[in-house]
Protein backbone atom coordinates (compact mmCIF):
# COMPACT_ATOMS: atom_id res chain seq x y z
CA UNK A 1 0.00 0.00 0.00
CA UNK A 2 0.88 3.32 -0.95
CA UNK A 3 2.23 6.03 1.79
CA UNK A 4 0.13 8.81 2.24
CA UNK A 5 2.62 12.12 1.97
CA UNK A 6 0.42 13.78 4.28
CA UNK A 7 0.83 12.11 7.18
CA UNK A 8 4.71 12.09 8.69
CA UNK A 9 6.62 9.42 10.57
CA UNK A 10 4.87 10.30 13.62
CA UNK A 11 1.64 10.08 12.00
CA UNK A 12 0.25 14.17 12.36
CA UNK A 13 -0.92 15.99 9.55
CA UNK A 14 0.95 17.62 7.62
CA UNK A 15 1.52 19.80 4.48
CA UNK A 16 3.67 17.84 1.67
CA UNK A 17 7.05 19.56 1.13
CA UNK A 18 7.38 20.28 -1.90
CA UNK A 19 10.34 22.44 -1.61
CA UNK A 20 13.47 20.66 -3.21
CA UNK A 21 10.86 19.40 -5.98
CA UNK A 22 11.14 20.86 -9.42
CA UNK A 23 8.82 23.06 -11.88
CA UNK A 24 7.23 21.14 -13.99
CA UNK A 25 4.17 21.98 -16.15
CA UNK A 26 1.12 20.62 -15.01
CA UNK A 27 -2.37 19.64 -16.51
CA UNK A 28 -5.16 18.82 -14.96
CA UNK A 29 -9.07 18.09 -16.35
CA UNK A 30 -12.56 17.27 -14.29
CA UNK A 31 -15.79 16.82 -15.29
CA UNK A 32 -19.34 16.88 -13.57
CA UNK A 33 -23.14 17.33 -14.03
CA UNK A 34 -25.85 18.93 -12.49
CA UNK A 35 -28.96 17.42 -13.54
CA UNK A 36 -32.57 19.28 -13.00
CA UNK A 37 -36.26 19.05 -14.20
CA UNK A 38 -36.38 19.71 -17.94
CA UNK A 39 -38.56 22.80 -17.02
CA UNK A 40 -36.03 24.26 -14.65
CA UNK A 41 -33.40 23.49 -17.43
CA UNK A 42 -35.64 25.61 -19.95
CA UNK A 43 -35.47 28.55 -17.17
CA UNK A 44 -31.92 28.44 -17.38
CA UNK A 45 -31.70 28.53 -21.28
CA UNK A 46 -34.47 31.28 -21.84
CA UNK A 47 -32.73 33.21 -19.04
CA UNK A 48 -35.47 33.41 -16.91
CA UNK A 49 -33.54 32.58 -13.47
CA UNK A 50 -34.28 35.61 -11.61
CA UNK A 51 -30.58 35.91 -10.31
CA UNK A 52 -29.09 36.26 -13.17
CA UNK A 53 -27.30 34.22 -16.33
CA UNK A 54 -26.91 30.80 -14.54
CA UNK A 55 -24.05 29.78 -16.92
CA UNK A 56 -22.10 33.02 -16.90
CA UNK A 57 -21.97 33.58 -13.16
CA UNK A 58 -21.72 29.45 -12.31
CA UNK A 59 -18.67 29.92 -14.71
CA UNK A 60 -17.21 33.03 -12.90
CA UNK A 61 -17.58 31.10 -9.83
CA UNK A 62 -15.93 28.22 -10.88
CA UNK A 63 -12.82 30.19 -12.04
CA UNK A 64 -12.86 32.10 -9.06
CA UNK A 65 -12.87 28.88 -6.68
CA UNK A 66 -10.13 27.25 -8.28
CA UNK A 67 -7.57 30.57 -7.91
CA UNK A 68 -8.47 30.05 -4.09
CA UNK A 69 -8.50 26.47 -3.94
CA UNK A 70 -4.77 26.51 -1.69
CA UNK A 71 -7.00 28.55 1.29
CA UNK A 72 -10.43 26.20 0.66
CA UNK A 73 -8.36 22.62 1.04
CA UNK A 74 -6.55 22.62 4.59
CA UNK A 75 -3.36 20.72 2.86
CA UNK A 76 -3.50 22.35 -0.91
CA UNK A 77 -0.55 24.33 -1.77
CA UNK A 78 -1.77 27.97 -2.96
CA UNK A 79 -0.76 27.62 -6.52
CA UNK A 80 -0.15 30.06 -9.45
CA UNK A 81 -2.48 28.95 -12.01
CA UNK A 82 -1.31 30.06 -15.77
CA UNK A 83 -4.37 28.68 -17.03
CA UNK A 84 -8.42 27.92 -16.17
CA UNK A 85 -10.46 26.80 -19.07
CA UNK A 86 -14.36 25.69 -17.55
CA UNK A 87 -16.92 24.94 -19.95
CA UNK A 88 -20.86 24.29 -19.19
CA UNK A 89 -22.58 22.61 -21.46
CA UNK A 90 -26.71 22.20 -21.77
CA UNK A 91 -27.40 18.41 -22.30
CA UNK A 92 -31.39 18.41 -23.46
CA UNK A 93 -31.97 14.96 -24.01
CA UNK A 94 -30.61 13.80 -20.43
CA UNK A 95 -31.83 17.19 -18.56
CA UNK A 96 -28.44 18.56 -17.57
CA UNK A 97 -25.37 20.66 -18.05
CA UNK A 98 -22.17 19.30 -17.81
CA UNK A 99 -19.32 20.86 -16.61
CA UNK A 100 -15.65 20.42 -17.79
CA UNK A 101 -12.78 21.85 -16.51
CA UNK A 102 -8.42 22.44 -17.53
CA UNK A 103 -6.32 24.14 -15.14
CA UNK A 104 -2.26 24.58 -15.92
CA UNK A 105 0.29 25.55 -14.25
CA UNK A 106 4.04 25.39 -14.64
CA UNK A 107 5.07 24.47 -10.50
CA UNK A 108 5.72 21.93 -7.78
CA UNK A 109 2.64 20.25 -7.56
CA UNK A 110 -0.72 19.11 -9.50
CA UNK A 111 -3.50 21.06 -10.31
CA UNK A 112 -6.03 18.38 -9.51
CA UNK A 113 -7.67 19.94 -6.73
CA UNK A 114 -8.12 22.83 -8.44
CA UNK A 115 -9.16 21.54 -11.93
CA UNK A 116 -11.61 19.88 -9.40
CA UNK A 117 -12.62 22.74 -7.38
CA UNK A 118 -14.06 24.56 -10.40
CA UNK A 119 -16.56 22.34 -11.10
CA UNK A 120 -17.82 21.78 -7.80
CA UNK A 121 -18.14 25.13 -7.43
CA UNK A 122 -19.59 26.21 -10.25
CA UNK A 123 -22.06 22.91 -9.99
CA UNK A 124 -23.09 24.27 -6.24
CA UNK A 125 -23.37 28.10 -8.19
CA UNK A 126 -26.02 26.75 -10.77
CA UNK A 127 -27.98 24.72 -7.61
CA UNK A 128 -28.13 28.04 -5.62
CA UNK A 129 -29.10 30.15 -8.59
CA UNK A 130 -31.77 27.51 -9.79
CA UNK A 131 -33.06 26.65 -5.86
CA UNK A 132 -36.18 28.44 -6.08
CA UNK A 133 -37.59 27.22 -9.23
CA UNK A 134 -36.58 23.37 -8.07
CA UNK A 135 -34.85 21.95 -5.14
CA UNK A 136 -34.52 18.44 -6.72
CA UNK A 137 -31.23 19.06 -8.38
CA UNK A 138 -28.50 16.58 -8.22
CA UNK A 139 -24.51 17.37 -8.40
CA UNK A 140 -23.21 14.23 -9.31
CA UNK A 141 -19.97 12.27 -10.66
CA UNK A 142 -17.68 15.07 -9.70
CA UNK A 143 -14.12 13.52 -11.06
CA UNK A 144 -10.84 13.90 -12.64
CA UNK A 145 -10.96 13.09 -15.77
CA UNK A 146 -6.66 13.08 -16.64
CA UNK A 147 -3.83 14.93 -15.42
CA UNK A 148 0.01 15.15 -16.08
CA UNK A 149 3.49 16.41 -15.06
CA UNK A 150 5.26 15.85 -12.31
CA UNK A 151 6.83 12.60 -10.51
CA UNK A 152 3.57 10.10 -10.39
CA UNK A 153 3.21 11.08 -14.34
CA UNK A 154 0.34 10.59 -16.66
CA UNK A 155 -3.48 9.86 -14.80
CA UNK A 156 -6.02 9.04 -17.67
CA UNK A 157 -9.28 7.62 -16.06
CA UNK A 158 -10.50 4.78 -18.35
CA UNK A 159 -14.06 4.57 -17.42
Amino acid sequence: MKKLSHINQAGNVQMVNVTAKAKTVRKAKARGMVKMDARTLNLIKKGHITKGSVLTIAKIAGIMAAKKTGELIPLCHPLELTSLDLTLNIDDKNTQIIIESEAQTAGKTGVEMEALTAVSVAALTIYDMCKAANKNIIIENIMLLEKSGGKSGTFKRSD
